[in-house]
């Protein structure tokens, strides 16, 4: 295998998700009687999948959650969310053309996320984007998830890609250490939902804007 490969975290990096993210899961916890969330909050609530999720608002709110209710929080929550779906979420600002630029310059491009593969594969489709993609991962697509590094390297065999070949874009902690427990560079964000500058989180390269994202920049990284 020799195709070169760009993987994409979902939410905080393609896609700007925080408005309906903050709606479903305050639906969520509101059944529970619980004040809602802001969206200062996301970066300590999103990034581990829904069931995480759900659990630090609780905790933020000062409440334990059995499994039991956990499992029909996270039902209330997915029921919700997926029938606005797309709902207002869109994609980060020049993003398309980021694509277009790799995709003309020949390379793969994937998804990897820690969001439900269905939920992630009904958001990309919603927002017109799916045939952009060889691959889309999910948390719950493979064993493992992000920092795993095998739900990167199950995302580059499903793409048919190398994964020497293969670079990570993300915003948050968990796609800087899957790159690292991967071996491959990562190229970081700012506009995510990181509690922290994404420069802390030691990425290979950042990006201030999708404007940046080209296949010079791409190829300098593989080239080390």
């Amino acid at each position: 295998m020799s195709a070169s490969l760009v993987v994409f975290d979902l939410d905080g990096t393609l896609i700007d998700t925080a408005h309906d993210l903050v709606a479903s899961l305050n639906h969520t916890i509101g059944l529970e009687g619980l004040e809602p969330v802001g969206y200062d909050d996301l970066t300590y609530l999103v990034g581990h999948g829904g069931q995480v999720m759900i659990k630090r608002a609780f905790a933020l709110r000062g409440r334990e959650i059995s499994d039991g209710e956990l499992q029909r929080m996270v039902d209330a929550f997915v029921e919700h969310y997926a029938k606005a779906m797309p709902g207002v979420s869109e994609p980060f600002p020049g993003l398309t053309d980021a694509l277009d630029r790799l995709s003309g310059a020949g390379y793969r491009l994937a998804v990897c996320t820690n969001k439900n593969e269905a939920l992630a594969r009904r958001l990309i489709d919603g927002l017109g984007l799916t045939d952009r993609f060889v691959a889309i991962t999910g948390g719950d697509t493979f064993a493992v998830r992000k920092p795993d590094a095998e739900h990167l390297f199950g995302t580059v065999r499903l793409a048919d890609a190398d994964p020497k070949r293969t670079v990570m874009v993300g915003d948050s902690l968990n796609d800087m250490l899957v790159a690292r427990n991967a071996d491959v560079p990562s190229i970081g964000v700012p506009f995510g939902y990181s509690d922290v500058p994404v420069a802390e989180l030691e990425p290979t390269h950042v990006i201030s804007h999708f404007d940046e994202l080209t296949p010079e920049l791409v190829e300098r990284l593989l080239a080390g």
